[in-house]
């Protein structure tokens, strides 16, 4: 079957013909001499299901056995870490980690450098067909650490047929968005006018980050110290606070992402501002019957000339240095899953990391693109961010009940990351 399928390409390529993907996983690998038994942990959505269908293709390799155990971001980031921490072996082979995993499981020396395997098969898997920025992402100190499967960011999903009965512009900015939830309004037949993940404490860290770098704010200086309790930080929290407000509710603020991305589905939600790796879902018939009105703009902007309030993420797939197999094995069944003909198919149901795939994605991919060009990056690769981070996710959710005002949670965080941070030595 693999000789028939290399057999046309080459042909569809002589002939001028455009490659197309095949229809399902293959794993193309040697059976080891001995039984090998893999296990994959992530989280779960529809790339990442994909994904993990595509490792688990490597059950059909005799001698080759994969478990493949997808949990919710935080349970799975959780499990990981408490398991890498001890240590001692490692249960997981495979796992997967997004950018801020680059740093917090890279610092402590729990995640394998790639660098050589990265050179031994950069031809044979094409691996220069991944941009070298996305390659950068993935990089902590000189060491590759992980290979890069999906590219992501956040951008607007909305309702273009409501938007047109009501006269509404797509938002270019925070304060449109606020001037249309004004107009639908929050005791409107909506679920709410607009969401943003704020039911949990990582969402409101999230769009903190994104409205905090559009401002032109950072997390912390060069001596590690806080400044995101700064000037620009007050205005991403009180914009932050003005949007959950006005436009997300406490309705809204119940909803978790699975259950906005099904509002949206349902016709319950118009408009949100939402991961591009849920958006393929939202041209699926099997899913929604909204696919003709549902449309797709980058992230707002803050101001009319900032970046736009969307970060440029990648999720990977990491080998842990305590495995007790073959790394070899273990990256040749990533790159199986990981390879230019799975990313292809992989476009059908979220934003791969290939230059290659771009042609097969969905029609969010022009907002998504525009968001991470226009926008503003990702986290810096600083272990000392993973404090600020907690710290945030403390107190921030307290602005939404009205507990904290902006300034007191940022100065909450502030001192709470100070003593964290000291104690840890990132602070001398």
């Amino acid at each position: 079957m693999m000789k028939r399928l290399l057999a046309f390409s080459i042909l569809a390529m002589l002939a001028g013909m455009p490659v197309m993907a095949q229809d399902g996983p293959v794993c193309n690998i040697a059976a080891p001499d001995e039984a090998v038994e893999l296990s994959l942990i992530g989280w779960s959505f529809p790339i990442t299901d994909f994904y993990a269908d595509e490792v688990a293709a490597c059950n059909e390799v005799e001698n080759i056995s994969v478990d493949t155990q997808l949990l919710s971001a935080d349970d799975a980031q959780e499990q990981v870490a408490l398991a890498l921490s001890t240590g001692q072996d490692s249960p997981y082979d495979i796992v997967h980690g997004s950018n801020g995993e680059i740093a917090e499981w890279g610092a402590p020396g729990w995640i394998l450098p790639l660098n050589d395997l990265v050179d031994q098969y950069r031809e044979e898997y094409n691996l220069d067909d991944i941009p070298e920025t996305v390659w950068g992402n993935a990089t902590l100190d000189g060491q590759i650490l992980g290979i890069p499967i999906v590219g992501n960011t956040q951008h607007l999903i909305y309702r273009a047929d409501v938007f047109e009965e009501l006269g509404l512009e797509v938002p270019e900015t925070y304060e449109d968005v606020i001037a249309i939830c004004n107009t639908i309004g929050l005791d409107s037949e909506w679920d709410a006018p607009f969401t943003i993940d704020l039911s949990r404490s990582r969402g409101w860290e999230l769009e903190f980050f994104q409205l905090l770098r559009a401002y032109g704010g950072d997390y912390l200086d060069e001596d590690n110290m806080p400044t995101f309790n700064g000037p620009e930080g007050l205005s991403a929290l009180n914009t932050l606070a003005a949007v959950s407000e006005s436009c997300v509710g406490p309705n809204g603020r119940s909803l978790s992402l699975n259950d906005q991305e099904v509002a949206m589905q349902l016709g319950t939600l118009p408009s949100t501002k939402m991961w591009a790796s849920r958006a393929a879902n939202m041209e699926d018939p099997e899913r929604t019957q909204l696919t003709d009105v549902i449309a797709f703009a980058p992230a707002p902007r803050v101001t009319p000339d900032s970046p736009r309030a969307g970060l440029a993420a990648n999720d990977y797939y990491m080998i842990p240095v305590a495995t007790t197999n073959d790394p070899d094995l273990i990256f040749r069944v990533i790159m199986e899953a990981a390879d230019a003909e799975s990313q292809q198919r992989a476009a059908a149901v979220g934003m791969p990391a290939r230059s290659s795939a771009a042609e097969f994605g969905g029609p969010y991919l022009p907002a998504a693109n525009a968001t991470i060009a226009e926008g503003i990056g990702n986290y810096d690769k600083n272990p000392a961010v993973s404090v600020v981070v907690t710290s945030l996710e403390q107190f921030l959710p307290l602005v939404g009940t009205g507990d904290l005002t902006p300034q007191e949670a940022l100065d909450a965080a502030a001192e709470t990351y100070i003593e964290e941070a000291t104690a840890q030595g990132f602070i001398e």
